[in-house]
This record gives C-alpha cells, structure tokens and sequence, in this order.
C-alpha cells in the first residue's frame, strides 16, 4: 500500500472504529438471547459464558409444541396485518387531502394528527377499555384491531403527508387535463409513486403493532385464546415445575423475530427508497 493509500486508512480509522463500536454495542444482547435460547438449564445458570457448552434444541421444542404459543403467532399475524392495512389504508387517502388539497385548517389539523402521536397508551388505557367492552369485543381479536389504529394511524399520516406533499404537481395536473378523477389520480398515479413510503411505514407499523404489549395484555386477561405473541411470552411458566423459563423466552423471541427480519431483508430496497422520498422535491 503506497503512502498515501496509508495516509487515507488511518483518517477513516476514527470512522471505522466508531461504526465497528455501533455494530458490537447493536449486535451483543442479540447474540446472547440467541446463545441463551440454546443453554440448558444446567449452563444457564452455571458460570457466565458468551456459547452454551452443551447446545441443545429442546427449548425451539418446547416453544413450537406449545399450541397456545403457536396460536398467539397466528393472533399477532392478524392483529399486526389488520391494523397496518388499516392504517396504510386510511393513511394514504388522509395523506393524499392533507398534502396535496388546499382546504382551511389543513394546518392545525395537520399538527392535530401530530399531537395524537405523543400521547402514551398508558394514558388512553381506561377509556379504550370502556369502549371495547361497551362494543361487546373486549377479550377478542377485533380489540386490538379496533385500538391499534389509533397510534399507528397518525404515524402513517403523518409519514405520509410529506411523501404526497413532495410529488412534482405537473404529474397531477397532466392527469386532470387528460380527464383523470381525483380517485383515478390517486390510485393510478400517485399511490404507484408512493410504494417506496408505503413498504417502509407499514414495516414500521407492523412492528409496532406486532411488538405491543399493554393493550394486548389489557384486553384478552378473561381469554387467552386471543393473546398476542409478547403476552403469550411473558406468561411461559417453563418446561419444568419452578423453572425460571429464560431459555424458553429467548427461544420464543428469536422465533417472533425471524418475521420481522425477513421482512427487512425481502424490501430492504424498498425500506431505503422510501426512507429517502420524500426528502428531495422534484
């Protein structure tokens, strides 16, 4: 390597070493749950090390032959899928008004969607309960369908909005003047330009809706038939009589996270496009 060739390594060495201490700082509790998920008991709770001395299956076992588990996975599919498509859905069609018509009070209602962003769930808890047991769903599915929409539904919107509001006007306006309708405009023209933000808010939207926790567990305490996976997970009583069920848990969450993993890696392409549409106009 010539002179210079060393002269440029060593300026990016700051670079490389504050990446390489990212990587090791994101990467170390994922690597010890999937080591953990693989210990027996015996290593578990032994002397502290990074690899099970004795690797063994029987915890992946365990957890795919628990049928209320499997059951939850199937719940957390639905729940997940449900309300990401909700949100999207409605999303997308408030984005379109919200970004791209002119109307008064656009503005604070823009700011209003915002707000609903911040509020905690803990907050909301005790009225979503009176109303879902007021609407004789309480302790089903349809719960948490009903009120995870209302925290992913203005993220979507929001997100949104500016994807619409930085789609060039001329595209629109050669729609309209070949006699396009808004609804033509909108699912010919502009949703099709938009797919790179829609892969990447609804990603984002499942995950958060996959991952919840507090409603989830608030809603379905009379049926268990209904839990999601992170309550079906937080209920493991283990393979044996007072077992600390740790082994089992991280087993459960390295096959709860395998989804979310291959949804990044199947729209990675998309999930970059869409980070980085609407930032430049054009």
């Amino acid at each position: 390597m010539s002179g210079a060739g060393w002269k440029t390594t060593l300026r990016r060495l700051p670079f490389y070493l504050v990446v390489a201490l990212i990587v090791v700082y994101a990467l170390t509790p994922f690597i010890w749950a999937l080591s953990t998920s693989f210990k027996t008991e015996d290593d578990l709770f032994g002397a502290a090390r990074l690899f099970p001395r004795d690797p063994t299956t029987k915890n992946y076992t365990y957890v795919l032959g628990d049928a209320g588990f499997m059951s939850s996975l199937l719940n957390s599919v639905i729940v997940a899928g449900g309300s990401s498509l909700t949100a999207l859905t409605a999303g997308s069609l408030a984005a379109y008004a919200l970004g791209r018509l002119r109307f008064r009070g656009k503005t604070p209602m823009l700011y209003a969607v915002l707000a609903m962003t911040m509020f905690p769930q803990i907050s909301i808890l005790s009225g979503l309960y009176l109303t879902v047991r007021e609407l004789n769903i309480y302790g089903t599915q349809a719960a948490m369908l009903f009120a995870y929409p209302l925290f992913t539904l203005p993220f979507s919107t929001w997100v949104l909005t500016s994807f619409f509001r930085g789609l060039p006007r001329e595209i629109e306006e050669a729609a309209i003047v070949d006699g396009a309708t808004t609804a033509q405009i909108l699912a010919r023209i502009l949703l099709p330009l938009t797919v790179p933000a829609l892969v990447t808010t609804g990603l984002l939207t499942f995950i958060v809706s996959w991952n919840e926790y507090l409603l989830a567990r608030s809603f379905t305490v009379t049926n268990p038939g209904a839990q999601t996976v992170p309550v079906a997970m937080a209920q493991f009583a283990g393979i044996v009589e007072q077992q600390e069920p740790i082994a089992e848990i991280m087993a459960a969450a390295m096959i709860v996270t395998l989804p979310l993993v291959a949804l990044v890696l199947v729209f990675q392409q998309r999930i970059a496009a869409g980070l980085t549409a609407g930032s430049v106009k054009g």
